[in-house]
């Protein structure tokens, strides 16, 4: 509890320091934001697409806590304390969707993303801790406890703290050599990023000359080094557009003598463009991420939206909210919660959700097998509950299986004392008559 009080104390001096500058790195690493983050990687258009696809992905899913009811049914639990934490506020600073689009960042950026469980029951506040800040140490040797587990040990301020494994919430990147730390994209695909990042560059600076290749300039005679200086400045300053304010744009004067032989690099004979695209479906394909995701339809497949988002979520993101789920439903939830049927799910039919039409066409059919109850359906399309409604209805047309051609039956009893058999009770009539 010391060690806790201690750790909340320093975010407070932290935020109280005068200096801008000071504030400003204090509110980055209060947010699990890492202010020295490589500006190159994060400038790579795709790198930041696909994070970006990932973390949007994720911060849009709703977090619920659920709970298995004695029908063997799943409701949702918002009487539990952590509810609202995981639902709507983790912390006071952040909503939920800010939240867990921030941990995804990190998850991704750096490998690992550390959250720290502070409190218990309704006063829990999650804090993101920055991943840079933050070593994993495996206690094999028995040093901190009397049995072996894995601590958290964070540096802030000059000071460090050890947390223990159900203090933090580890989510790791898909990538792992040991199953314990994950390992980044970045290093993963570390050199095709960084050529990604230079060819972005090369192709900048081609933009910012005006697609004017380097050039040699040829000329009889001697020049001091000075004289060379000044005319090679006057000369690039001509090719790169720099008097186009006095209406010289097209010209490049070469003195008398002087011959200006231009070293052209011709992005179609290095297949500039080709070995972009391959870089940008590499990062992509690291991630996850379908080409389509990052515009390139060139071989998109799909019949509909809906079938992307469906291949989106079963080949990309369902092994990550699995971890996700496993990880917070372990350390957060209780021994006795989870003994209840509690636990903590993502509400996927957000990104899998059809279109209206097709949206009652399915509920409508649910409603008439006796799946859903009406009210239950009109949840579904966000409409409130009407009388009635709670129960089961359908067809009246369904019978038991085991009742499957009972209709066709016949009906009579040939053993029947009471002569109530039709066929006897004509013949009765006619004899008697």
């Amino acid at each position: 509890m010391n060690r806790i009080r201690k750790l909340a104390s320093k975010f407070k001096i932290r935020f109280n320091k005068s200096s801008d500058t000071n504030t400003n790195n204090a509110f980055y690493d209060f947010l699990g934001l890492d202010r020295n983050a490589k500006e190159d990687i994060l400038s790579e258009a795709t790198y930041f697409a696909c994070m970006n696809v990932l973390r949007e992905s994720i911060g849009k899913l709703p977090l619920k806590i659920y709970k298995y009811n004695e029908r063997n049914g799943i409701e949702v639990a918002r009487e539990h304390p952590l509810y609202n934490v995981l639902h709507t506020r983790p912390n006071p600073y952040m909503t939920s969707a800010n939240f867990w689009a921030t941990v995804e960042y990190n998850r991704n950026h750096y490998g690992n993303a550390y959250v720290w469980i502070q409190g218990y029951g309704r006063d829990t506040k999650l804090w993101i801790l920055p991943s840079t800040d933050v070593e994993v140490w495996y206690d094999d040797a028995k040093i901190l406890a009397d049995n072996p587990d894995i601590y958290y040990k964070y540096s802030a301020g000059g000071k460090q703290y050890m947390f223990g494994s159900e203090e933090i919430l580890h989510f790791k990147a898909s990538n792992s050599l040991d199953g314990l730390v994950g390992v980044s994209v970045q290093k993963q695909l570390q050199m095709t990023i960084g050529g990604a990042v230079k060819s972005q560059k090369l192709l900048n600076k081609m933009y910012e000359s005006g697609f004017t290749a380097k050039a040699v300039l040829n000329y009889t005679g001697s020049l001091n080094d000075a004289n060379v200086e000044q005319l090679v400045k006057n000369i690039e300053n001509y090719a790169k557009g720099g008097l186009k304010d006095k209406g010289v744009e097209n010209i490049i004067p070469i003195p008398l003598g002087f011959k200006l032989d231009p070293l052209n690099v011709k992005l179609a004979d290095n297949q500039f463009i080709e070995v972009k695209q391959y870089s940008s479906l590499q990062i992509a394909s690291a991630f996850g991420i379908k080409p389509y995701q990052i515009g390139d339809y060139t071989k998109s497949s799909y019949a509909s939206a809906e079938a992307q988002q469906l291949s989106f979520y079963v080949d990309t993101l369902l092994y990550i909210l699995k971890h996700y789920e496993e990880e917070i439903t372990y350390k957060l939830l209780s021994r006795e919660d989870m003994d209840n049927g509690y636990f903590a799910k993502f509400n996927v039919s957000v990104i899998l959700r059809a279109d209206l039409a097709t949206q009652i066409t399915t509920l409508s059919t649910a409603v008439n097998s006796f799946l859903m109850t009406p009210n239950e359906a009109r949840a579904k399309l966000d409409l409130g509950n009407v009388d009635g409604g709670e129960k089961l209805l359908g067809n009246g047309a369904s019978i038991p299986v085991e009742l499957t051609g009972s209709q066709y039956a016949n009906n009579t009893n040939p053993d029947n004392s009471n002569g109530d058999n039709p066929d006897d009770n004509q013949r009765g009539g006619s004899d008697n008559a």
